[in-house]
């Protein structure tokens, strides 16, 4: 139900209340006055006087400042643990694709690459032709791992990703597993060094690629 209040010249709407009595009372907005002459509903009035007239003791000051105080010690570990999980997520990732395109390198008896790019934080896997192989599990996708479109990774970056200061920033596989800097007509030396250094706000995780071997590991 809507009522006139001619101070503010609006339509404000009526407060329906249940008194102690039993009586359905309505409180008129701006007045503390009930359309039923209720004991109850005059108690509750002087009560609700009462309480919004006298404003907040330093007590219940001090209590919500540490209330306050609280959440934002939770909250600030709860930050830190979720750019440590993301960045340990996206090292695993790396590394996990790394060792599918030496695997799929092995299993085809070709080239296959894999190409970051540190500029939009992402990277993917091509074959000896250039071309973008699909996604094994994503049906219909192809292989391109972007970490600011993911919202599970997007706290991560790409530093850097060096295969022996190689500019294309770009890591193959032969027929063997062993890795080589550059792709397609720009493979010509084994790797002697390859390392993708990865961030999240203040931690950092570095996938490494073993020469010949091709061994990848993680650490911090």
């Amino acid at each position: 139900m809507m009522y006139y209040n001619s101070n503010t010249k609006h339509s404000v709407a009526a407060q329906h209340y249940w008194c102690l009595d039993g009586t359905e009372c309505t409180l008129f907005p701006n007045q503390l006055t009930w359309s039923v002459p209720s004991k109850a509903c005059y108690k509750f009035t002087s009560l609700l006087q009462d309480y919004c007239s006298r404003g907040f003791t330093l007590i219940e000051i001090l209590i919500v400042v540490v209330i306050i105080a609280i959440a934002a010690m939770m909250v600030v570990p709860m930050m830190s643990s979720a750019a440590s999980l993301q960045i340990r997520a996206a090292a695993n990732m790396v590394a996990a694709d790394l060792e599918y395109a030496k695997s799929l390198a092995i299993s085809r008896g070709q080239y296959i690459s894999v190409v970051f790019d540190k500029t939009t934080e992402s990277y993917q896997i091509e074959d000896q032709n250039g071309d973008v192989v699909p996604h094994p599990v994503k049906k219909g996708f192809n292989y391109i791992v972007n970490f600011q479109n993911d919202s599970r990774l997007d706290r991560v970056n790409i530093v850097d990703a060096d295969f022996d200061s190689d500019p294309s920033q770009t890591i193959t596989f032969d027929y063997l597993g062993s890795p080589y800097s550059g792709s397609g007509a720009g493979i010509s030396n084994l790797l002697n060094k390859g390392v993708i250094n990865l961030q999240a706000d203040s931690l950092t995780k570095m996938v490494t690629v073993e020469p010949v071997t091709g061994y990848i590991s993680i650490s911090d």
